[in-house]
């Protein structure tokens, strides 16, 4: 098998005209698309209703190629779609696409990819230790479905897992449980943690054996440098997609994976873009850039209120939210190394990196 992907534009977070342009022109075959990850314009936060817009919108143009209903689609493709472009960050979807493809190289790893989904999590799983245990039984399905059976080999995790609502709280409360917290906004944080715990467990990053349910958004010791996971309205289980380098499929593509250690840590950027080959001292040509098909980071304002020796007010703006801020910083230092902007930085970074850092991921067409 073959892992291809599309970078392709959106104009607004209900176009997928050009998801669509990629199957009309013959570029890609519908039923081949594996996941599809959405990076909208809007906030972010509890409300930002552009993921489940861009969610349906690609649901409706997309059930008829695959002989569907538009409910179905989520079934068939994982969909994860993160909210906020900040910056100069560009709104863009990513199109991973499988087809039967050459013989593997001898000695030679190409990009591979698996999919997986949890079943549905009750509003008090939330934030708590049966999403952990809930995720990282769906990256181990996702692991073997990619045919990747060294851990050593993932570089990518990414999960799209829900969050509280008032409703959500009610329902709960009314049968009598107890959830993690009634603040919609902090249970997005609680279950982003939960998620990257669940992927750090998976690949045995941390010792599942010491997790409880007090570690979660509360012990930041505890991290995984492969997780990136978002929350949103849209759903009430999680999807996950594995994304590593198997010698048991084939094509050009690789993907390589590091970690920076705060929000301008250009030279862990620069790592990574070597390790694929690319002379990393400045930003990158545009005939190098084109080689690369995707950048994927987190992104999180330090707790600690300080960037280097100097203070920040990311955590102090009453007005912008800090993870907004964070995107944007992140965005602005891998589209100066990069020279491109349609990059999928996605903030909060609970458990996914150091303090104030985040994993970083590129994938590129190797020679």
């Amino acid at each position: 098998m073959e892992c291809s992907v599309h970078r392709v534009p959106m104009r607004h977070p209900g176009d997928a005209s050009a998801v669509m342009r990629l199957i009309d022109d013959g570029t890609l075959a519908p039923d081949a698309i594996a996941a599809i990850f959405g990076k909208t314009e809007g906030n972010g936060c509890v409300n930002d209703f552009t993921r489940g817009y861009a969610l349906s919108a690609l649901s409706a143009a997309l059930a008829p190629r695959l002989g569907i209903a538009p409910e179905a689609v989520p079934s068939r493709i994982a969909m994860v779609m993160s909210g906020g472009t900040e910056g100069g960050l560009s709104p863009h979807f990513l199109v991973f696409a499988t087809a039967a493809g050459g013989a593997p190289r001898p000695g030679r790893k190409a990009l591979a990819i698996g999919t997986a989904s949890t079943g549905l999590l009750r509003p008090e799983d939330i934030g708590r230790l049966p999403q952990v245990t809930a995720t990282a039984a769906a990256v181990y399905a996702a692991m073997n479905r990619a045919d990747i059976a060294d851990q050593s080999d993932v570089h990518w995790v990414q999960v799209k897992c829900p969050l509280l609502t008032s409703e959500r709280v009610a329902e709960a409360r009314a049968r009598g449980a107890r959830i993690a917290t009634v603040d919609t906004y902090a249970s997005m944080g609680l279950s982003r943690g939960a998620a990257a715990l669940g992927v750090a467990a998976a690949l045995g990053e941390v010792d599942p054996a010491g997790l409880d349910d007090a570690a979660i958004g509360c012990d930041f010791a505890l991290w995984s440098p492969r997780a990136s996971s978002s929350a949103g309205i849209e759903l009430m289980h999680s999807e996950v997609v594995v994304l590593g380098n198997s010698a048991a499929w084939s094509g050009d593509r690789v993907i390589a994976h590091g970690v920076m250690r705060d929000a301008i840590d250009l030279s862990a950027v620069g790592a990574v873009l070597r390790e694929l080959g690319f002379a990393a001292e400045a930003q990158l040509d545009p005939t190098a850039a084109s080689r690369i098909d995707a950048v994927l980071a987190k992104a999180e304002a330090s707790r600690r209120g300080m960037l280097r020796a100097a203070r920040h007010i990311m955590g102090d703006d009453s007005d912008i939210q800090a993870s907004r801020h964070a995107r944007a910083l992140v965005g602005g230092v891998l589209a100066a190394a990069t020279g491109c902007t349609e990059l999928f930085v996605s903030g909060g970074a609970e458990h996914q990196g150091p303090d104030g850092g985040g994993p970083i991921a590129v994938i590129a067409r190797c020679p």
